[in-house]
Order: C-alpha cells, then sequence, then structure tokens
C-alpha cells in the first residue's frame, strides 16, 4: 500500500520548488493533490507532471493572504474531492528588501507576515473544520532554520517564521482532541530554481551555503520527503514539533 493511498491533500505554492517536488510525492504514494499556487501557469504544469506519471490532481488559484481565496479554495478541495485529510502550507518566502530591524521598510515586514504567517492562519482556519469532518488529519506548516536561529539582514521572514513556529504548537494543543497534529518543517537554504537564480548573481549565496550547512545545499526532495513523513500514518504521535531539514545549519 503507498503511504498516502486515500488521502486528500492541499499544497499551497505547489507550482514550482519545494511544493512542486511535495506534490509529485504525494502523488506517487497514492494521495489526491491539489496544487494550490498563485501562479496558475506554474499550477497548471504541476499538475501535468502528476498526471503523467499517473496520479490524480488538480490546481487551484491561491493568493494565501487573502480570506476569501482561501475560504474558496479549501471549498474547491471538498467538492472536488469530498473531504480533506492533509494541509501542507508551504507558500511562503522573504523580499529583497528585508534587512534588520532599524532599516527593514514597513511594507516589508507586513508583506513578510502576510504570505508566511497570515497565510499560515487562514489556511489552518478554513482548512482545519474539514479536517475534524474526516475524523482528524495533519497540518505541515513551512518555518525556517531563520527562525530557531539568529539570521542577520533578515528581521521581518525571521519575525514571520518565528510566528509560524507558535502558532503551529498552538495548534497541536488545541486540536489534538480532534486527531489533528500539527508540525513545522524548517528548512535552511533550498536550492530551487529561484535560488539558483539568486545564487547566480550573487556568489556569496554559495559561500554561506557552503560555511554554513555542512551538509551542503537542501534539495527540494529532501524537504518534500519529511514532508511526506508527516503527512503519513507513520507519524500518527508526531504533533507541535519542529524538523529541521537544514543540512546542519543550526548546530554550527
Amino acid at each position: 500500500m503507498a503511504r498516502l493511498d486515500g488521502k486528500v491533500t492541499l499544497i499551497t505554492g505547489a507550482g514550482a520548488g519545494i511544493g512542486r517536488a511535495a506534490a509529485l510525492l504525494f502523488a506517487r504514494e497514492g494521495a489526491k493533490v491539489v496544487v494550490a499556487d498563485f501562479n496558475e501557469s506554474g499550477a497548471g504544469e504541476t499538475v501535468q507532471l502528476i498526471a503523467a506519471e499517473g496520479g490524480v490532481a488538480e490546481k487551484v488559484k491561491l493568493d494565501v493572504g487573502e480570506a476569501e481565496s482561501v475560504r474558496k479554495a479549501i471549498a474547491f478541495v471538498v467538492d472536488r474531492f469530498g473531504s480533506l485529510h492533509v494541509i501542507y502550507n508551504n507558500a511562503g518566502g522573504s523580499g529583497a528588501t528585508d534587512a534588520r530591524v532599524t532599516d527593514a521598510p514597513e511594507d516589508e515586514f507586513w508583506r513578510t507576515i502576510r504570505v508566511n504567517l497570515f497565510g499560515t492562519f487562514l489556511t489552518c482556519k478554513y482548512g482545519i473544520p474539514h479536517l475534524i469532518a474526516a475524523g482528524g488529519g495533519s497540518i505541515i506548516n513551512t518555518a525556517s532554520h531563520a527562525a530557531l536561529m539568529a539570521l542577520r539582514g533578515r528581521d521581518c521572514y525571521t519575525a514571520a517564521k518565528g510566528g509560524v513556529v507558535s502558532i503551529t504548537r498552538s495548534i497541536a494543543a488545541e486540536y489534538a482532541a480532534h486527531r489533528i497534529r500539527a508540525n513545522a518543517l524548517a528548512p535552511a537554504t533550498t536550492r530551487t530554481d529561484r535560488i539558483v537564480a539568486l545564487s547566480e548573481k550573487n556568489e556569496h549565496i554559495d559561500r554561506l551555503v557552503r560555511e554554513g550547512q555542512p551538509l551542503g545545499w537542501v534539495e527540494p526532495a529532501h524537504v518534500a520527503y519529511m514532508a511526506l513523513y508527516l503527512a503519513s500514518d507513520e507519524s500518527a504521535r508526531t504533533t507541535g514539533q519542529i524538523l529541521s531539514v537544514d543540512s546542519g545549519a543550526t548546530i554550527v
């Protein structure tokens, strides 16, 4: 039996990068996958890749920071597949103007909070009732190694991801009685297409990875496999945890 047979999963930001890697992996393991992304073209490509492997997937346009968009996306999942078992809040990121707190623009702070923390809040707010209706399920939030250690020059991102860590633990405590578990992944710098493009323009990114991540670059598949564990019944007694996929960044 595949590890996610019978499970309906929603993955945000699945039009590329880690989200796409997870969507493909989940589908290979038997899940019905809803690929949610603001970039409809990217979401469509992910669905096509899943279909080419014989998997089941649908796409939905989603702005994670807009309540009505989130509500409609959740409704789409349930209307299409009848239930919801796994929410993977993968969408997020930081902007080029992020900086130390005295230098960061105020609009960059709120933009980062909106995408990373408020988006996680909204998806949980509208998704949890359906997990309860399904008899329980798994919430996988995306934090960052930046939430677990000092990371200079990224105070907006660090604050947002620190909030994700805290809300994950609160949700785990609040909804355990409903057989819902909530955990967060904390990846370090991951070799997505976007990061590769940035590193080609900024040599210091590759240097920082070499110096700060003893095992080297994190690949999208490394994070996706940890998400698979959390989505599967293998993690039935794992909740409120922050699981690092950071190539050793937080130990050096």
